[in-house]
């Protein structure tokens, strides 16, 4: 029967298995932390290349409307000096609105820069926390790989102290019967050398001699009949 140290210990094996096959690997989950992590940085970084062609747009649209600007200017100043008014006006106030316009897309160019300038720094701070990220997820699986090892070690030590065990209560049950078989041997060669084993065979001996010296005897007796028979009967004849 296991002893309660045993039972104990086979329980502490099975705890461990049980908690070794729950525990959930953390490289998994900081894989998957870390993808997010990457796929947040491309975001940003498309979103970066979006302000830069925005920008570049922005700007060919802004050298046209410049360009608009002088040319209707040009307009309206010959519109005037040939004395046509209403061409100078109309020319004047296409040249309003597309300056308007003009000042709407460099409010445009510098929240484009702005934003622009604001993902860049966003780019390198989640740069570096993704390289710091990498390298502490590194230490992280190295300590769990660590743990589990040791873990398992535990448990193989358990599982051989069980078994270590156990032979140690086969030796201790051979160890008895060898102590048995050697105090049987010692009361043998006791009764030996106190002479009960030669006083049987001196008994047996006498009961031998005794048995021929009777058998011995009734052949004499035998004899000693028959030779009486013969004597009566020559003196009968």
């Amino acid at each position: 029967m296991a002893s309660a140290s045993q039972r104990f210990s086979s329980l502490i094996s099975a705890r461990v298995a049980e908690l070794l096959d729950r525990v959930e690997d953390p490289s998994d989950v900081l894989d998957h932390s870390c993808k997010q992590q990457l796929e947040s940085l491309r975001q940003v970084r498309s979103a970066i290349a979006g302000t830069v062609s925005a920008k570049k747009r922005l700007r060919t649209r802004e050298g046209e409307l410049e360009r608009a600007v002088v040319t209707l200017d040009t307009r309206a100043r010959q519109a005037a000096s040939t004395g046509d008014d209403q061409l100078a006006r109309a020319a004047l106030e296409r040249r309003n609105v597309t300056q308007t316009e003009l000042r709407s897309l460099d409010a445009q160019i510098v929240a484009l820069g702005e934003q622009h300038r604001a993902l860049v720094v966003a780019e390198r701070k989640l740069r570096a926390k993704i390289e710091a990220f990498r390298d502490e997820k590194q230490a992280i699986n190295a300590m769990h790989s660590a743990a589990d090892a040791r873990a398992r070690i535990l448990g193989a030590a358990t599982s051989v102290g069980e078994e270590l065990a156990d032979a140690g209560i086969v030796l201790r049950r051979a160890r008895q019967k060898l102590a048995e078989m050697s105090a049987r041997a010692d009361v043998l060669s006791e009764l030996e050398g106190a002479g009960a084993f030669e006083d049987l065979t001196t008994f047996d001996s006498s009961s031998d001699d005794i048995d021929r010296r009777l058998a011995a005897l009734s052949s004499s007796i035998a004899v000693d009949d028959a030779l009486a028979a013969l004597k009566a009967e020559r003196t009968s004849r």
